[in-house]
């Protein structure tokens, strides 16, 4: 089974800085992970296998990691199983 099966409920968050140390594109991640990470420091998998620590939080209209997002959305939809 692939990794991004078991991510039902996922978060854009952040990667690939620019100069000014916004992100130039967020990723997916497990929604269960985000605090973990954005505390701890440990890394997340994104949808489409990128891994980074997260750091940033997306704001609307920020650009969405192509790749992640197509898994996205032809994920079945479900609740927030914390998984």
């Amino acid at each position: 089974m692939s990794q991004t099966a078991v991510l039902p409920d996922t978060r854009p968050q952040g990667t690939d800085r620019t100069g000014d140390d916004d992100p130039k594109m967020f990723h997916y991640v497990r929604k269960n992970k985000v605090a973990e990470s954005a505390v701890t420091g440990s890394m997340v998998v994104a949808l489409c296998g990128e891994t980074f620590p997260v750091t940033r939080s997306p704001k609307p209209g920020s650009p969405v990691c192509p790749a992640c997002k197509e898994i996205f959305n032809k994920m079945p939809r479900g609740g927030d199983d914390g998984e």
